[in-house]
């Protein structure tokens, strides 16, 4: 087999599309309205893949095609390609491979190594680049310079297998955002960060700890959070998280970090309708240097409290005020008609 990354003039060749969905494929993938056989679905497009290669009916599922694209690169999309190239001597390192495609597009704690090897391959959620792809290791082997997503994946793939098993050579590209994930994580053991879940509504109202920033290297004005700690906390079907500002409190709301894709083991998360929610919110604050807004932007985001920069700001109502009207929201919410376009279809 043989990978080339997906543009335009591959739309009328038939080939194997892998994690992504692009015309005219074979579908080996997890993103919503995926025409992937039942018979090797799985959670993430790594597991998929894997399933393809030990399936004894291999051949059938493939077509006989043997032209692999993807349309984005991330952890989950090099694995899952890596996967399909390699064939059954990829089974072999099945679990490893599993765990740092959950923890890439999940944020899910499925150990330190495979979170490791997923910054590396993907980078972590503070470093958005100027141009090109944020991985660690592309820029690495291109001698820092920008790398467009084609170029990565060129550069990632022979290192696959290093990555995921021996990713303490790869320390100087994954060291600075694991000490991040780690302090994330101890915040939470120690308190300082806590969920409170209600199992009616199905909330996690999440209260992030100020020991998070400024010497653990969180900026907390930074449209994001730290997600795999609270993924590995959180057990609701929607995350009220309130970070701490200076001048008060700041928040973002989502949903978890699987949702956006079609999973097999994990539960599917019904989306309600916050637009009503988050029009009263916004009648109700006093800071007009910023606003609440339904967020459409992230996979797993459905609004937030920014400025027209997109920036977190302190809102004038308190976290306990803000966790009960998302409550009563919850309480008699239903699914809006709408809600299934904010999953795009292979970004």
């Amino acid at each position: 087999m043989r990978f080339e990354y997906y543009h335009a003039g591959m739309e009328d060749v038939p080939k194997l599309s892998v994690d992504g969905l692009v015309p005219n494929s074979v579908h080996f993938s997890h993103w919503q309205g995926n025409e992937t056989h039942a018979s090797v679905k799985a959670d993430s497009s790594t597991e998929i893949a894997l399933n393809v290669v030990a399936s004894p009916a291999r051949a059938e599922l493939t077509r006989g095609l043997e032209l692999v694209t993807n349309n984005h690169f991330d952890t989950d999309g090099v694995l899952s390609v890596w996967t399909m190239l390699t064939g059954e001597r990829a089974l072999d390192l099945r679990a490893a491979l599993v765990a740092a495609a959950e923890a890439g597009d999940f944020s899910a704690n499925t150990g330190a190594q495979a979170i490791r090897a997923s910054l590396v391959l993907q980078g972590g959620d503070g470093f958005v680049p100027d141009a090109g792809v944020a991985s660690p290791l592309a820029r690495h082997l291109s001698g820092g310079a920008a790398v467009d997503e084609a170029r990565a994946y060129a550069l990632a793939l022979p290192e696959v297998e290093r990555v995921v098993t021996r990713t303490n050579y790869y320390e100087h590209l994954w060291h600075d955002e694991w000490e991040k994930i780690e302090a994330s994580l101890e915040s939470f053991a120690s308190g300082a960060s806590r969920v409170e879940e209600d199992a009616e509504t199905g909330l996690s109202f999440i209260t992030l700890g100020r020991d998070l920033y400024g010497v653990k290297g969180f900026t907390p004005t930074r449209h994001a959070a730290p997600f795999t700690a609270i993924t590995e906390h959180a057990r609701g079907r929607v995350y009220l998280i309130a970070i701490p500002l200076p001048d008060g409190w700041g928040y973002r709301v989502d949903y978890p970090y699987y949702s956006w894709a079609e999973t097999v083991m994990r539960p599917r998360i019904t989306r309600p309708d916050f637009a009503p929610l988050v029009a009263r919110l916004d009648r109700m604050e006093q800071n007009r240097e910023a606003r609440w807004q339904l967020d459409t932007e992230g996979l797993s985001s459905a609004f937030n409290f920014v400025d027209g920069d997109g920036t977190l700001r302190a809102s004038s109502l308190a976290p306990e005020k803000i966790a009960d009207h998302v409550r009563a929201a919850l309480r008699g919410g239903a699914e809006s008609p709408a809600v299934r376009d904010q999953l795009s279809v292979g970004s």
